[in-house]
This record gives C-alpha cells, sequence and structure tokens, in this order.
C-alpha cells in the first residue's frame, strides 16, 4: 500500500511537469484550419485529430473536458437529475418502433454484425431510455423522474469542420425526464433552463435562449441555448437589449426592426448551438407502451422531455469566444490548471542551482495547498519560447522564477486576461492563490 501512494504521488507529479507531458506544443498552425478552437487545441497539445470531425483527447484537453463535465453534473444532479450510462449499439427494431431508423438513414451509421443483425451507432438515445423506462415507471408515484448521461455519440456528419464544434464522434450530455402531464413538465423544463443558463454562466459563455422549432416532437417552440460567434453554422435574429432570440429559420423577425418584446434593435448574427431542449411529449411513450397508472386507476402515457449539451462543442466554443491572437484564454472554471510555474535559467550554473531549488519548493507547496499547477521545468526552451507557449495554452495566472526574481526573492505574476506584471514575494505566493478560492 505504501508502495502504491509513493507510486501515484510520483506519477502525478511528473505529470503536471512539462517536460514530461504527454503532447507538445506546435509553432505552426495545422494544415487545413481556419477556426480558432481547431487551430489553437492542436497547437497546444489539447487534442490531436484523428481524422475530420474526429478528435481525441490529450491530457490538456482532457483536465478541461473533466472540468466542464464537473459543471455539467454538479448543476443536472442539483435538480434531481440521476446519472446513467446507455449502449452506444442500438438494435434496428427498437428505432423502427418510432419510424426513425429510416428517417435517420443521412445521419446514423449503421453496420451488420456476421449473423446479419442490423444496428446503429445512437446520436441520440430517446428510443433507448423509453424502452428502458417501461421497468420502472408504473405507477403515478414513481414520476417526475429525470435521468441523464455524458457519453459518446456518432453522427455521420457531412460537413465536419470547426474543430470541436461540428463532429462525427462527441460527446453529449442527455438528460431525459418523465411527467404525469404537460404541466408537470413544463414546470420542469423551466427548472432544466434555468440549470442551463447556470452552466453557461459558470463556463463564461453569453448565451441567448432562442425559440426554434419542435420539429417532429411538438407544434410548440423548442429551445436553443446559442452563443454568437463567426466559428458557428446557425443565424439567429436577437435582441441585444432584452435578450429574446429566434433561429432564423422559423423567425418572422427581420434585421433592423424593434423588438417585440421591448424597444430594442433586432440584430442578425452568426452563432453555436450549445445547448437545446424540447418537449418531447408522448412520442417515444406510445411508441414503446410507456404508461404509468395514475392516482383513479386509469391507464394513462407517461409524457417525457429531451434536453442536450455537448461538452466537446462547449470546450470549442470557449476557446472562439475567450482568446486572441496569440492563443487561449481560459476562464477559471475550466482552465487545465490554475497557475502556470515558468523557469528561466541563467547563464550562471550558481544562479540556476538556486532558481531550480526555488521552483521545486514552490512547486511543492503550491500542490501541498491544492493548487494545479503546471511546471514548465523545460530546459532546451528559451524565455521566448516558454512565454509563447504559456500565451497559447491560456492557464489563468503565469508564474515565473528566475535570476532577477530570486535576488529579489520573488515571483513574477501575470494573469493571462492582462499585460500588468507584478512582482508577489516568494512567502506570499501561496496566500495569493489561496485568497482567489
Amino acid at each position: 500500500m505504501l508502495w502504491a501512494t509513493y507510486f501515484i504521488a510520483h506519477y502525478l507529479t511528473q505529470y503536471m511537469r512539462q517536460s514530461q507531458l504527454f503532447g507538445k506544443t506546435l509553432k505552426e498552425n495545422p494544415k487545413d484550419e481556419v477556426a480558432k478552437n481547431a487551430i489553437f487545441l492542436e497547437r497546444g497539445g489539447f487534442i490531436y485529430k484523428t481524422m475530420a470531425g474526429v478528435h481525441d483527447f490529450l491530457p490538456l484537453g482532457l483536465r478541461v473536458l473533466s472540468k466542464i463535465n464537473a459543471v455539467i453534473r454538479e448543476e443536472i444532479n442539483g435538480i434531481g437529475g440521476q446519472e446513467i450510462f446507455l449502449s452506444a449499439f442500438q438494435p434496428r427494431e427498437r428505432w423502427e418502433k418510432t419510424d426513425r431508423w429510416d428517417s435517420a438513414r443521412a445521419v446514423m451509421y449503421r453496420l451488420t454484425d456476421n449473423s446479419g443483425h442490423s444496428f446503429g451507432l445512437g446520436f441520440t438515445h430517446e428510443e433507448a431510455i423509453a424502452e428502458i423506462a417501461t421497468r420502472s415507471i408504473f405507477s403515478y408515484k414513481d414520476l417526475p423522474l429525470a435521468v441523464y448521461q455524458i457519453q459518446t455519440k456518432f453522427r455521420d456528419e457531412p460537413r465536419a469542420k470547426s474543430g470541436l464544434i461540428r463532429g462525427r464522434e462527441f460527446l453529449m450530455k442527455d438528460l431525459y425526464s418523465f411527467h404525469a402531464d404537460e404541466a408537470d413538465l413544463e414546470r420542469f423544463y423551466s427548472i432544466a433552463k434555468m440549470a442551463y443558463e447556470r452552466i453557461f454562466k459558470r463556463l463564461g459563455l453569453k448565451t441567448y435562449i432562442t425559440e426554434a422549432s419542435g420539429g417532429s416532437f411538438t407544434k410548440s417552440f423548442s429551445h436553443e441555448f446559442q452563443v454568437l460567434s463567426d466559428a458557428g453554422e446557425d443565424w439567429i435574429l436577437y435582441c441585444a437589449v432584452c435578450g429574446y432570440a429566434q433561429n432564423k429559420e422559423i423567425s418572422q423577425l427581420k434585421e433592423g426592426e424593434r423588438c417585440s418584446k421591448c424597444l430594442g434593435t433586432v440584430a442578425l448574427g452568426r452563432s453555436v448551438e450549445v445547448g437545446n431542449i424540447f418537449k418531447l411529449g408522448t412520442k417515444f411513450s406510445n411508441a414503446f407502451n410507456l404508461q404509468y397508472i395514475d392516482a383513479d386507476g386509469n391507464k394513462k402515457l407517461v409524457v417525457m422531455g429531451s434536453y442536450g449539451i455537448g461538452p466537446g462543442r462547449l470546450m470549442g466554443t470557449v476557446v472562439e469566444i475567450m482568446s486572441d491572437e496569440r492563443g487561449i484564454i481560459w476562464p477559471e472554471s475550466i482552465a487545465p490548471f490554475t497557475a502556470h510555474l515558468i523557469l528561466l535559467e541563467s547563464k550562471d550554473a550558481t544562479e540556476n542551482i538556486k532558481i531550480k531549488k526555488a521552483g521545486e519548493k514552490l512547486y511543492g507547496e503550491l500542490q501541498k495547498k491544492g493548487v494545479e499547477v503546471l511546471y514548465d521545468d523545460r530546459r532546451d526552451k528559451s524565455p521566448g519560447q516558454k512565454f509563447a507557449d504559456a500565451d497559447l495554452l491560456g492557464i489563468p495566472v503565469r508564474c515565473v522564477l528566475s535570476e532577477k526574481t530570486i535576488a529579489k526573492k520573488s515571483v513574477e505574476i501575470k494573469r493571462r486576461n492582462s499585460d500588468v506584471v507584478k512582482l508577489v514575494a516568494l512567502e506570499k505566493i501561496v496566500a495569493f492563490f489561496s485568497s482567489k478560492k
């Protein structure tokens, strides 16, 4: 047990050293990429592009993705969501019950096994959860109910581009709610909407809750959470004063006219859809005979809702919005690390020993206090390269130890979103980060 504890501690310490980090920074932009998130995330070693619309998450990228998922879990758990994990494999027969096996042909990856059985890879899971719920919902006493998952989805996307924003394989948080009637669905729908607003606010994103078509699910509007960005493929008509917005595809609003909700002016903007919520009604419960017995002993169909967020797409959108010409500017809530500790070597060997000793000591002290630190201990990089990498990676606070700062018993501090540089005494640096919590 002691050996295992030592190994884990040693591994984590090495993992946070930039010299040992799996995934190196690139000086040149990746070919054929235009979107900022694709360029900066690949150059920074956050992701690796396997093919169009398919990306691998490396250690830095996975840390960001995990923090996004943690925010989502916290908020969805907070409104009563129970986490599950469903299979990506979807039997043909299940989807034929809702007539979506044929209608989804353009987007669903299909395959046939050696026995001749047909399967699909799920791009959504309404059918699966409705079928499974028939073994959990029997009475009005079992309602309402909400379950969610964060799971990989697959979509045969012909226009896979823009880095993490439009992919063929992607992560999705899909929440499904079950209700006795439309009134209770409406109640939870509003609660979910507010939870979504909190999620996006915690990630530093300004979203417009946008009315959109309900598709084949409902005659009423569904709602999309749209972020204005040139990287998006949607267009919305919105009022910057009150926030009212409609997707251009269904909107009768006109650019430049007065907002129907206030005195603001309607504007047209390109946007990224980072989340959506639907009132499914009884479409899926009817297909799978998902019923419950009400208080009077009558059988009724369960009313359902569906609520989606793409964590990877969120990550890409954050980079599109929070970046400059030098690289990413992560919000502290999802940054891979809080601090980027950088050592600048001296030409004097004795001074180098002092710098390294001070760096190791500070690195250890920050870790003990729970400060997440990426330690740039690389000896083959110039100060210019280290600073350029720091800007590219976008960690909120850059801490520099050099011959000059050691002489003043200080650390040079610079926030990624500011050009202000200041010195903080070595003995006060831990308190500096503690005060940020």
